[in-house]
């Protein structure tokens, strides 16, 4: 017992080990336990291990994961041209480890040879990896020599997504729409967000750029989102220029009834009430709507706010207009979170195409005659979106689409699909540069009740 113990203080002093000890474990989280990223490494209820480093060490972490994850199919590839014969199937801790090690020596600035020799050690700290150190020195130094001449060639002709995700956007996409996706997703996401009012004065002071939808866009920050100008004084929220429009698809909502469902974290909710609408905010999670409340404190609005699971929810009497925004398989952020396509399964999406199906049910009954209902998702999946709402509109006659016209809001015409809604995708929006183009993949439909 005192040699182990001896020998966990010796690993512990190695500067950086405990950093790709900690990526090893979490990448396993993620793609063997299919534990959100986010969950992970929550700086208060994260994993123990993410937890128990030091906030730069955090941030490392999170910068392999991102990485490893964003790029697991070239990485995946470029090791196995290193390896003889396919690692054994019980091997996980392995594959991690290599994969945790290749990001740094592919992608992020870390020297060939600490990431090889932190790898090595990692390998011969634990018994399951043990007999594998040689494999793990050999490997990643024949990948340090060769990467400058084969990354290149091998991100041209790899797809850094599981076979089911390339399958649906080429479905639904066809080849070239979905090579742009995937290269999206490769990129690191700029920083959105939506201004109170004159976004030209706060592109400005955030140094970013305005965008054809109004939202204004910064490539990279330069300090924390609660340092940045604007912040304290309540002048914009973060948001992605996509999930900006689906609240903006009611028109005129001033002095109307509109209910946020599954509101939270509240960008969405903030649009309403600035509006000028009377909006009411559901959200089934306790944490969440917290989250929602303190977001509209310091932007300085106010709704009503209901803890409750939409299925049950019953107010006294219908809303004007229903915003809901309905969880989805969120295949449409993966350049935020690449965790997504090795987390989710086709069967996930079914299941959460289903649950749609039924809360949009559910809402209609929310809804006075004659009010409007915009029905959207962060999902690239028709399932989620054309499909799931084509057949609604056939088993509800006494509901009808309401098309979305090109000239309705400024910038949205590339985005209005043939039969009225709204599509977008990380390959659309086009801008300077390819760090500030491209927008989350989102679905959403306006529907009008009838009678």
């Amino acid at each position: 017992m005192r040699n182990r113990n001896v020998q966990r203080e010796n690993l512990s002093a190695i500067p950086g080990l405990a950093v790709r000890m900690a990526g090893t474990r979490l990448l396993a989280a993620v793609v063997d336990a299919a534990t959100p990223l986010d969950g992970l490494t929550d700086a208060e209820h994260g994993h123990p291990q993410y937890r128990a480093l030091d906030v730069r060490d955090r941030a490392l972490v999170r910068a392999i994961l991102i990485t490893a994850l964003r790029h697991r199919g070239t990485i995946a590839a470029l090791l196995a041209c290193r390896l003889e014969k396919p690692l054994p199937a019980n091997a996980t801790t392995l594959s991690h480890l290599l994969h945790v090690a290749a990001a740094q020596i592919l992608f992020l600035d870390v020297p060939d040879s600490a990431a090889v020799d932190l790898a090595v050690t990692h390998a011969k700290s634990d018994p399951r990896t043990l007999r594998f150190a040689g494999l793990v020195n050999g490997v990643l130094r024949a990948l340090a020599r060769a990467k400058a001449a084969e990354l290149p060639i091998m991100l041209e002709t790899s797809r850094d997504a599981p076979d089911w995700l390339s399958a649906m956007l080429e479905k639904t996409y066809g080849p070239d729409e979905t090579a742009k996706i995937l290269a999206a997703h490769r990129r690191e996401a700029p920083v959105d967000f939506t201004v109170k009012s004159n976004p030209e004065l706060w592109a400005e002071r955030l140094s970013g750029i305005v965008l054809p939808t109004g939202s204004v866009r910064v490539e990279k920050l330069v300090a924390p989102i609660p340092d940045l100008p604007g912040f304290v004084e309540g002048a914009w929220w973060v948001q992605d220029a996509a999930a900006s429009l689906p609240a903006r698809l009611f028109g005129d909502i001033n002095g109307l009834r509109v209910a946020d469902l599954c509101a939270a974290p509240g960008g969405k909710t903030a649009q309403l009430v600035l509006a000028g609408a009377e909006v009411t905010a559901l959200d089934t999670s306790k944490n969440r709507l917290a989250r929602l409340e303190e977001n509209l404190a310091r932007l300085g609005l106010s709704a009503e706010t209901v803890q409750s699971d939409l299925l049950a929810f019953a107010p006294p009497r219908p809303f004007d207009a229903i915003l809901l925004d309905a969880p989805c398989s969120s295949t449409g952020t993966v350049r935020r979170h690449p965790d997504i396509p090795w987390i989710k399964t086709p069967a996930d999406v079914a299941k959460l195409a289903a649950l749609q199906a039924k809360l949009l049910a559910h809402a209609i009954k929310l809804l006075k005659p004659g009010g409007q209902i915009v029905f959207s998702n962060c999902s690239l999946d028709p399932s989620e979106g054309e499909e799931l709402v084509e057949t609604f509109l056939t088993e509800n006659p006494a509901i009808v689409l309401d098309p979305i016209k090109p000239d309705e809001i400024a910038g949205v015409q590339p985005f209005i699909t043939p039969a009225g809604a709204l599509r977008t995708t990380p390959a659309g929006l086009d801008m300077e540069t390819p760090a500030l183009s491209g927008l989350d993949g989102f679905y959403a439909a306006r529907l009008r009740k009838a009678y």
